[in-house]
This record gives structure tokens, C-alpha cells and sequence, in this order.
């Protein structure tokens, strides 16, 4: 039986890293804008099954390797704050683009929108890092089985993520026009989003903790 302080724990958890700007966002809005909503539906699907592929691998011993090999998770977290560094240049560079500011991209067939939303989640930092670290932290030992419990704290964050994402899709496109009419307003986003970004860069480069055992 999961602990209610759990549950709840992992959903603020959850929320928080969710509407923190990062590459699914990215990826999703970017998406829904230029190929419409459906694109961004399909693209969401892949960032799911994404989030199913770490809640798996998580609860049946990826934390147990990283572990084992301290310095595969430090250049896997590295990598990734990387990654994200590199999007808050692109926002924050002179001549940046605001993620909601229209752009002329090809239009993707379903099959490829679905892979890419997949591996954008899964070469997501912030996603490896609650799976590795902040999830197990709510498992109780003396709430019983420890897989179980994994599973359905897991579930808890892909349905917070998901239902958030899902949102973003689906208002996308109007905050984009939005924004459109607004230049300093959409000038002001992309620099509140770069920073934000070059945060949790640092946050993620400087964060000392090991992988915890789920």
C-alpha cells in the first residue's frame, strides 16, 4: 500500500518538473504550433511511452547500475546539462526564438513525430533524474512491497505529466497567437524560459547526490 504522503509528494514533485521549460515542452509546443494539435496528440504519445520505458527500467534496476558505476550516472546527468544549457542559449542568444513564436518546420509523418517525442523524453535529464533519485525517495519500506510501491508512484507522475502536457497541446496554438499580437510579451517569455533553463542547468550540473534504490 502506498502512504498518502507519498502520493502526494510525488504529484507536487511531478507538477513542478513538468512546468519547469525543458525539451519535451520544447519538443510538444514547437509541434502544435506548426503541424496542429494532432501532431502534437501523437508527439505526446511518444513522450509516454518514454515515460513508461524509465518507470521500467527504474523499478527493475537501472539505478542499481548506476550505482555500481558512479561515473556513468555523473556523464549521463553531465550530458544532460548539457543539453539543457545549450536550449537556454537558444533562447537567451541575441536573435533567439521564443519556443511559442511561429516557425517554418517540415511536416513529420505520425511514425517519425511518435520517435522523436520518445527520444526527446528519453534523453531528457530532469526525467531521468526524478526516476533515479526523487521518486524513490517517497517509497516506504514499511509500507510494503517496494516494486509495487515504484509502479504506482511511477504512475502517479505519468498521469500528472501527461494530463499537463496534454494541456500545453492543446493551448498551444492560441498562446502562440497570443503572444504574436504581444512582441514584448513573447521577447519576454523567451528570456523567462532561457533562464529558467540555464537554471535548472546548473542545478542539474552541481546536484551531488547518488541514485537512489528503488
Amino acid at each position: 500500500m502506498v502512504e498518502p504522503g507519498g502520493v502526494l509528494g510525488v504529484a507536487l514533485v511531478a507538477l513542478g518538473m513538468v512546468l519547469t521549460p525543458g525539451p519535451n515542452m520544447i519538443y510538444l509546443v514547437s509541434r502544435s504550433i506548426t503541424q496542429g494539435r494532432r501532431a502534437g496528440v501523437v508527439s505526446l504519445g511518444g513522450v509516454a511511452v518514454g515515460f513508461l520505458v524509465y518507470l521500467l527500467a527504474t523499478n527493475l534496476g537501472l539505478s542499481v547500475v548506476f550505482l555500481a558505476v558512479p561515473e556513468l550516472y555523473v556523464a549521463v546527468k553531465l550530458a544532460g546539462a548539457g543539453y539543457l544549457a545549450y536550449l537556454a542559449w537558444n533562447a537567451l542568444r541575441p536573435g533567439g526564438v521564443s519556443v511559442f513564436a511561429p516557425e517554418e518546420l517540415p511536416h513529420d509523418s505520425s511514425r517519425k513525430l511518435f520517435t522523436m517525442g520518445l527520444m526527446t523524453n528519453l534523453l531528457n535529464p530532469k526525467i531521468a533524474i526524478m526516476y533515479l533519485s526523487l521518486i524513490p525517495q517517497f517509497i516506504s519500506l514499511k509500507a510494503g512491497n517496494v516494486l509495487l510501491q515504484g509502479f504506482l508512484l511511477g504512475s502517479v507522475q505519468i498521469a500528472v505529466a501527461l494530463t499537463v502536457n496534454l494541456g500545453i497541446v492543446l493551448a498551444a496554438g492560441a498562446i502562440a497567437a497570443f503572444l504574436a499580437r504581444r512582441p514584448s510579451w513573447l521577447r519576454a517569455q523567451r528570456y523567462l524560459m532561457g533562464t529558467a533553463l540555464g537554471l535548472l542547468a546548473v542545478s542539474v550540473a552541481t546536484d551531488t547526490s547518488a541514485p537512489a534504490r528503488a
